[in-house]
């Protein structure tokens, strides 16, 4: 569903406001894109956490999910906020690291909580990576801290925030399936009805109510190309 399509009326901004019943100048464009990028940032949080098998990703985006940073000597602590194109990044999937052979290889993830002595004590000598702690929103910790400067020797998998509608945006469409677009359509509307105390507000609640019961089951049910196996729970036998 394309964002704005004046010629038919299909479009998002077009039936959010056939919903409400008013005009552009009673609820402007940039309201809507407003509600639109909300209900985007929803979905973005759902769909990541949903499934942490599921690498969601906003299909608008141009560059894959995967960047690289340099590894400096005796730098410890590394920071990932933005990818390439200045987009968020909520969620750090996985880190490996340029070995001397020049091919990369997983780094383990490690907890503070894991670690039964001093943090300051452990891998404490500088060297060869081996674990990485998220120590802070998207901040790596690297044990042992690193003794040589490598460039990009750190690369990178992550999630990121969605790819938000602009006012000026016309056949640009939300970056999700289209099974979800009228989510969009309904939310906005909602909120305009909720600003403008609107008459139809009940009966739009209704109706975000089953767009949010249609993202559960999307989202429950994407990964039909896997086979669900269920393990038996593992007895110590001490």
């Amino acid at each position: 569903m394309q964002f704005s399509e004046a010629t038919n009326n299909t479009g998002i901004v077009q039936q959010v406001r056939g919903l409400m019943r008013v005009d552009a100048t009673q609820y402007p464009t940039y309201k809507i894109v407003n509600s639109v990028n909300n209900y985007l940032d929803t979905i973005t949080g759902f769909a990541i956490g949903a499934d942490r098998r599921f690498q969601w990703d906003d299909t608008n985006h141009t560059k894959l999910p995967i960047g690289t940073t340099n590894l400096t000597a005796t730098q410890s602590d590394y920071s990932f906020l933005t990818d390439e194109q200045g987009n968020s990044i909520v969620n750090l999937t996985r880190i490996d690291i340029l070995d001397d052979t020049g091919d990369y290889r997983k780094l383990i993830p490690i907890d503070e909580a894991d670690i039964d002595i001093a943090l300051d004590e452990f891998q404490k000598d500088n060297g060869d990576p081996v674990y990485y702690d998220k120590i802070a929103d998207n901040i790596i910790r690297l044990y042992p801290t690193p003794d040589t400067s490598v460039t990009a020797g750190l690369k990178f998998y992550f999630q990121r925030s969605a790819s938000y509608f602009d006012a000026t945006d016309t056949t640009k469409e939300p970056g999700v399936s289209p099974l979800l677009h009228r989510g969009f359509v309904i939310n906005a509307a909602y909120d305009g009805a909720l600003e403008l105390g609107l008459a139809n507000l009940q009966p739009l609640s209704v109706e975000t109510q089953k767009e949010e019961m249609k993202m559960t089951k999307y989202f429950g049910q994407r990964n039909t190309d896997e086979t669900a196996v269920l393990m038996p729970p593992h007895v110590n036998a001490e």
